[in-house]
């Protein structure tokens, strides 16, 4: 970790050109302004180039009911509200109050924060962070509070879920967990009391870095910024020693120190495996030797079948983790490898930045958990039921494209798959999973904009506009939903987002797609529909997209283009697909067979 002054020198010295913006307003009680560079360094880790500002420090609930220019205007909100200043009898006199008086304070405090929070959510819909309280280092009842429901401990952990119920409420809106910062740095070096009293600053610099931290990877999230895959070395990584010198029977690996270290790593990499992540392997190694270990000895959690792609050969590493990300269809920024060898990472670093590479300690196997947990690369808002069976979909995609090499010509190879797509309107248990899509696809988005699934919901529910789901499955699995699109409907349809996985890139999937926006126009009886492109640093693939399925470009601007076409006449140039279904609201109960 960088101390303070590294940070600073980092900030000073980057350089942010062509950099995207990234802004976030800070509604504060209490003095936080020492946080802004972890803001800033954080988002800068991920190409953000990001600026901070606080409101006045006693004009926090003014700005967030009243209105305020810098919070309209900001990417995201963080609302941080001190027990001490929006409570001091709660905070300090506790034990004098009444139960009705606690009773009464404790829903003063809860109702300010929702007016708050809705006034927040009144002026922007940008992401709004609420920051929960902290307890006191010492209970105000002593050892009783321990033993007390209603206790001091237990009136905040009452606030804290109601702060949490508050957030699942309100649309595109998140808890974060103060309390977490408290009990991983323990109270000395969470809270500064001399500050406080100096101040009114009253958390430390680490304090205010871990919840700096919190608070960006949560924004960086919902803009498609989490890692997918965690690419693993294997000696001193998932056992201790090497298998080519120690041998099966002299690696470190069970239920004893120090094999229990690593075997307790290896649960955490299934772990993160059952959220979704792709577990790959990147190693020097004999192979034979290697896939010994995890078919015959006793200690190993991880299989063969948890390994959704390899590299184990004696190649450069960085080239093998090119090799591994094209194989699985993600982008090198969606890795994050681990590896015991000091020239081995910084060989990836200097070759590939945009791989998060990251040391472990040869002789500290115990802090290889913390070190995957306590990086957050995999983080995310929430879990889509399209990543709990990735692993699933990614060993489905290694057999087409071994069925590829077999069969070169393109449209015999896609109808050997028998397809079928479907695609409807987006239902609720979707809303999440199109909502990861409008934030984690970045290669085939053709605006890149981003969206909660409370925005998804809203725009599902709403008269003017249409979101529009496409799944595929073939005989060899089910891919789930991999695109969307929505459609808002003014004087002419817009295709606002157009997104699809890149997991089924090239297979005639977007064209489907778009041929169910321009029949879902012409059956709001609209002759002419629009569709958008907004380019970005990594989208450039779909700038001509638009016209291969038939638009023409009406409005073109460095900024956006636009393209048009009639809605008379469906195209249909898949006919590779066993079955192509439309909703009955896509063709008025009709299905369409490719």
């Amino acid at each position: 970790m960088l101390s303070f002054a590294e940070v600073q020198r980092t900030l000073r010295s980057a350089d942010t050109t062509g950099m995207p913006g990234l802004s976030l307003h800070v509604l504060r009680n209490v003095t936080v302004e020492p946080m802004e560079p972890f803001l800033r360094f954080a988002a800068l880790q991920a190409g953000f180039a990001a600026s901070v500002s606080f409101s006045a420090f006693a004009g926090a609930a003014q700005a967030a009911i009243a209105g305020d220019s810098a919070l309209a205007s900001a990417d995201g909100v963080l609302l941080w509200m001190h027990l001490d200043s929006i409570a001091p009898a709660l905070a300090r006199e506790f034990p004098t109050l009444t139960p009705t008086r606690v009773a009464e304070e404790r829903q003063r405090v809860s109702d300010e924060i929702v007016r708050m929070a809705r006034g927040v959510r009144s002026q922007t819909r940008a992401p709004l962070l609420i920051v929960g309280f902290h307890s006191p280092p010492f209970a105000a009842l002593g050892m009783a509070d321990e033993q007390n429901a209603h206790g001091q401990l237990g009136l905040v952990r009452a606030l804290n879920d109601e702060l949490r119920t508050l957030a699942g409420e309100l649309p595109n809106t998140y808890f974060v967990d103060l309390e977490q910062w408290q009990r991983r740095l323990g109270a000395e070096r969470f809270l500064d009391e001399r500050y406080w009293h100096i101040a009114r600053a009253p958390f430390s610099r680490d304090a205010l870095r871990g919840v700096a931290e919190s608070a960006m990877r949560l924004l960086l999230s919902l803009r498609g910024r989490s890692r997918k895959c965690l690419v693993l070395d294997c000696d001193n990584v998932l056992w201790g020693g090497v298998i080519a010198d120690d041998g099966l029977e002299g690696i470190a690996l069970g239920t004893e120190y120090p094999g229990s270290a690593y075997r307790e790593f290896q649960q955490e990499v299934k772990n993160l495996a059952a959220r979704g992540v792709i577990v790959a392997l990147c190693s020097k190694n004999d192979p034979e030797n290697l896939w010994r270990v995890f078919r015959e000895h006793p200690g190993m959690l991880l299989g063969e079948k948890d390994v959704i792609a390899h590299r184990i050969n004696w190649n450069d590493k960085a080239e093998n983790l090119r090799e591994i990300a094209d194989e699985i269809g993600i982008g090198l920024d969606s890795l994050v490898f681990m590896d015991d060898s000091e020239f081995e990472i910084e060989r990836v670093r200097a070759a590939l930045p945009m791989v998060e590479a990251v040391l472990l300690p040869v002789d500290g196997a115990v802090l290889h958990r913390t070190r995957l947990l306590a990086g957050g690369w995999f983080d995310q808002p929430v879990t889509s039921a399209e990543d709990l069976q990735r692993a699933e979909m990614y060993r489905a995609e290694a057999t087409r494209r071994r069925i590829r090499t077999e069969i070169p010509d393109l449209r015999e190879y896609l109808r050997s798959l028998e397809m079928i797509a479907e695609v409807s309107p987006v239902g609720a248990a979707d809303v999440a999973r199109v909502a990861q899509l409008t934030q984690r696809t970045n290669q085939f988005n053709l605006t890149t904009r981003r969206y909660s699934a409370d925005d998804v919901r809203a725009l599902a529910e709403s008269p003017d506009s249409d979101v529009l789901t496409i799944r595929l499955r073939d005989r060899l699995g089910d891919a789930g939903l991999v695109g969307a699109a929505i459609v808002h409907y003014g004087a002419i349809p817009l295709v606002d987002s157009f997104l699809m996985s890149c997991r089924v890139m090239g297979r005639g999937v977007e064209q489907v797609l778009a041929e169910a926006c321009v029949h879902g126009a012409r059956a709001r009886g609209f002759a002419e529909i629009e569709g958008l492109y907004i380019p970005s640093a990594r989208n450039g693939m779909t700038a001509d997209f638009w016209e291969s399925v038939g638009f023409g470009t009406t409005v073109q601007a460095p900024a956006e283009v636009r393209y048009r076409r009639k809605t008379a006449v469906i195209r249909n140039e898949t006919p590779w697909f066993k079955e192509i279904r439309y909703s009955k609201s896509q063709t008025s109960g009709e299905s369409e067979n490719g």
